[in-house]
């Protein structure tokens, strides 16, 4: 072998034994943190969970909301996730939201016109009735809640000066 290969060579296992060494502190790290799994849970029905999310898809939801903490690619609106909403809301106060012909009304919003909450008044009471029952079974677990109401605020507020 020429002397530059050799170079290349110890160069290539270098690089290997550091990624080893930094798999190792990484996973030793890691045996410290407890894994609390996923925070999102839903206590919906299969049937609910079925006709919430069919529902969602048809109104664009995800247009500009996340659900299960995950965004569409084009998604460039800060609105609020989905996710913990019946945590947040009750399930008459989102049926209220949803029926409302000016949402803003209830809870403003800093955006510009054309990204706010349209309304869902135009929608068949039934569809109103089942969205609102679905996203208040949208919940996140205990330790995870105050960074879902932290985000909320400061989407709504664009502050982020959130106290608990």
């Amino acid at each position: 072998m020429k002397r530059g290969e050799w170079v290349v060579l110890g160069l290539i296992g270098a690089l290997a034994l550091a990624g080893v060494v930094q798999n190792i502190i990484h996973h030793e790290k890691g045996a410290q943190d407890v894994d609390r799994g996923l925070p999102f849970y839903t206590t919906a029905t299969p049937e609910l969970a079925r006709e919430g999310s069919d529902l969602i898809r048809q109104n664009d939801c995800r247009q500009c909301h996340s659900l299960w903490s995950v965004r569409n690619v084009m998604q460039s609106v800060p609105s609020p996730s989905l996710d913990g909403m019946g945590d947040l809301r009750s399930e008459a106060w989102l049926y209220q939201y949803l029926s409302s012909p000016h949402p803003q009304a209830m809870l403003p919003s800093r955006l510009k016109p054309e990204y706010r909450m349209p309304s869902f008044a135009s929608l068949p009471e039934q569809e109103r009735r089942t969205l609102a029952h679905y996203l208040a079974s949208l919940h996140v677990k205990d330790w995870y809640l105050d960074d879902i109401k932290k985000s909320e605020y400061e989407k709504l507020t664009g502050k982020d000066d959130y106290k608990k």
